[in-house]
């Protein structure tokens, strides 16, 4: 699955000041006020001073490194399940309760794919351990009850990241969720209208 990102940008939205090579910046998926997805990139300093919308998709930390000339900016737009798992799971980036439902998703997701393979739970049970088949990293993941809400709930997230279906003319507003899960309560391929 591949993700089109607004790419990063080049100052801090809050004061203006240009990022320089090594600064910690703050990343953004948000819903604009028209609805669209929009992304904010700000210094971690000034995080406190950025009011935050309504609807935050998800947030991470990088250091920022300036875009080399020879670089594909196109390429650099597309990123894949398993490079925004890795981004939002890092261990540097602060935990993001927004963040939770996205990453139990791209976890169960690249389990499927073997990109994840699951190594247990931590000994309090609050979180399940993935093993990053490459790097052989180590990632803790929240424990979630992956039922048909987490499903409907995570719908909105994906739909940003990936784009809504769109419709065909005169189709309904009505939305099916098909949930395929072997750890809930949910059967097999039940569909779920929300």
């Amino acid at each position: 699955m591949e993700l089109n990102l607004h790419p990063l940008s080049t100052k801090c939205c809050v004061s203006g000041r240009e990022f320089a090579e090594g600064d910690r910046v703050v990343c953004y998926l948000v819903r604009e006020a028209d609805g669209l997805t929009g992304r904010r990139d700000l210094l971690e300093s000034e995080d406190a001073n950025w009011p935050k919308p309504a609807e935050v998709f998800c947030r991470w930390v990088i250091s920022y490194k300036p875009r080399r000339g020879e670089e594909n900016a196109d390429r650099a737009l597309k990123m894949t399940a398993e490079n925004l798992f890795v981004t939002l799971a890092d261990p540097l980036n602060p935990p993001n309760e927004a963040n939770t439902p996205l990453l139990q998703f791209l976890a169960l997701m690249l389990e499927r794919k073997r990109i994840l393979k699951p190594r247990g739970v931590t000994p309090d049970g609050a979180r399940n351990i993935y093993e990053h088949a490459r790097s052989h990293q180590m990632h803790e993941i929240p424990v979630g009850n992956l039922d048909a809400e987490f499903f409907v709930k995570i719908q909105g997230q994906l739909d940003v990241l990936v784009g809504a279906p769109k419709k065909r003319q005169g189709e309904t507003k009505q939305t099916e969720v098909t949930v395929e899960s072997t750890e809930s309560s949910v059967r097999p391929s039940q569909t779920v209208k929300p």
